[in-house]
């Protein structure tokens, strides 16, 4: 990632959550964000199957209300900092049997904002006087979101 990305995100991460992230957290962030971005899509995947449909429409991913949320919430964070350019580079579709509406192809980043969004509340409620997360509290926060995605 460039240096004018990693700033941005820095800036992001602070004004959303008020945590200082480095380099290493933005390795882990990358990864969490593959995960979790490929656990919506094979949910999707699966549901469209299951619905005899070769292609993954929106309403096949599994948004749920808290991430619908953080979505609208990351929209509004994100007109001042400017990290969505970002997040079409680094929300990779993974590969998958079916293929993918060009509407999720859109919606991608911004599906991405919203988990960035919702992963940094997460660190903000689990490791409130946290501010720098290490390797520990991001093993919790993705056991969290493991769970739940």
């Amino acid at each position: 990632m460039a240096v004018m990305g990693i700033s941005r995100f820095e800036r992001f991460f602070r004004a959303a959550a008020g945590l200082d992230v480095d380099k290493n957290d933005l390795r882990r962030y990358h990864e969490f964000l593959d995960a979790k971005l490929y656990d919506l899509l094979l949910i999707g995947q699966a549901k469209a199957k299951a619905n005899g449909r070769d292609i993954i429409e929106p309403f096949d991913l599994p948004i749920t209300k808290g991430l619908q949320e953080s979505i609208h919430r990351f929209r509004r964070l994100d007109e001042e900092i400017e990290v969505e350019p970002i997040l079409d580079l680094l929300a990779r579709r993974p590969p998958l049997d079916l293929a993918v509406s060009d509407i999720i192809d859109e919606k991608l980043s911004e599906i991405a904002g919203g988990l960035t969004h919702a992963l940094s509340q997460a660190f903000r409620i689990m490791y409130p006087d946290r501010r720098n997360p290490q390797t520990l509290q991001w093993q919790g926060v993705q056991r969290i979101f493991d769970l739940l995605l």
